[in-house]
């Protein structure tokens, strides 16, 4: 005995009524509801009322409980933990020295190397369809325009030396 989902006639936000077999209002693009029956409100409401009484058992036997204090808990001074050598050279400063940007240019920098990387991992999604090849392609000119992009304000922004002026 399957029951076939009735949806809602009309759109409760706008008032518009729906397209046939549209699942969105094509006027205010609000979520079409599912028409409910009584025997459903009535069981919503009984899974609700049991829901709630379980809550307020769990809130009463929480309240009997007494935990511990966390401020007696000791942390160790930062000062002792040791960390690898190599770990200064991932520092943000040291990175932008070596490569000899200013700040806003190595973010620029960084944000257009974030886009070819998506580009390239867009090329990881399986098709199976012409037109899903299509989409992805679209997906990876949109990543390499971001990149373009990226790239162009960072060398906007880019500080000269002073002997590259003279």
């Amino acid at each position: 005995m399957s029951e076939s989902v009735q949806l809602a006639e009309a759109c409760p936000r706008c008032g518009t009524e729906f397209l046939l077999g549209s699942k969105f209002c094509h006027t205010c693009g609000g979520r079409r509801p599912e028409a409910i029956s009584s025997a459903t409100r009535e069981d919503a409401a009984a899974i609700a009322n049991v829901w709630e009484r379980g809550i307020r058992r769990i809130q009463a036997s929480i309240t009997g409980i007494k935990l511990p204090s966390l401020t007696r808990i000791k942390l160790p001074p930062l000062s002792n933990l040791r960390t690898p050598g190599w770990l200064h050279y991932l520092q943000f400063h040291e990175i932008k020295g070596r490569v000899g940007l200013s700040t806003a240019s190595f973010i620029a920098f960084v944000i257009g190397l974030g886009c070819v990387a998506g580009a390239l991992l867009v090329g990881l999604l399986t098709v199976k369809t012409l037109v899903e090849w299509q989409a992805i392609q679209m997906y990876r000119i949109e990543w390499l325009l971001a990149a373009t992009a990226s790239f162009v304000v960072g060398i906007l922004l880019k500080k000269q030396d002073r002997d590259d002026r003279d």
